[in-house]
C-alpha cells in the first residue's frame, strides 16, 4: 500500500465525516496497521532463527569435514611413510603387488580406533 501524504489527502474529495465515523475509521486502520506490523515481527523472527538453525548446521557439518580431513592426511603419510619403507628397501625381495594394503589400513583403523579409547 503506498504511504499517505499531504497532497494525496488534500486531492481526495472530503465526505461530510462525524467525528465518531472519522476515530473509528482511524481506529480500524491502526488495528489492520498493528496486526500487519505484528505479521512482519514473527515473519522477521522465523527467518533469523531459520538463518540461527543453519549457521549451527553449517558449523557442525564443518567440524566433521576438518575432522575427515584430519583422519584423511594422517593416512596419506602413513601410506607415503609405507610406500617409501617398502620401495627403499631390497627393490628385488618385495614388489609392490605383494603388498596387502587392505589389511594393512585394517591394522591402521584398528590401532587409530584402539588410541582414541585411551
Amino acid at each position: 500500500m503506498a504511504p499517505r501524504n499531504k497532497e494525496n489527502l488534500m486531492n481526495k474529495k472530503k465526505k461530510p465525516i462525524s467525528e465518531d465515523e472519522d476515530d473509528e475509521d482511524y481506529r480500524k486502520r491502526r488495528d489492520r496497521n498493528n496486526q500487519a506490523v505484528k505479521r512482519s515481527r514473527v515473519k522477521s523472527k522465523l527467518r533469523t532463527q531459520q538463518t540461527l538453525d543453519r549457521v549451527n548446521q553449517l558449523k557442525t557439518e564443518n567440524e566433521l569435514l576438518e575432522e575427515k580431513i584430519k583422519m584423511l592426511t594422517k593416512e596419506l603419510g602413513f601410506l607415503k611413510d609405507l610406500f617409501l619403507a617398502h620401495a627403499g628397501s631390497n627393490p628385488n625381495s618385495m614388489n609392490i603387488q605383494d603388498l596387502d594394503f587392505n589389511a594393512i589400513l585394517a591394522e591402521e583403523s584398528c590401532s587409530k580406533s584402539g588410541d582414541s579409547s585411551m
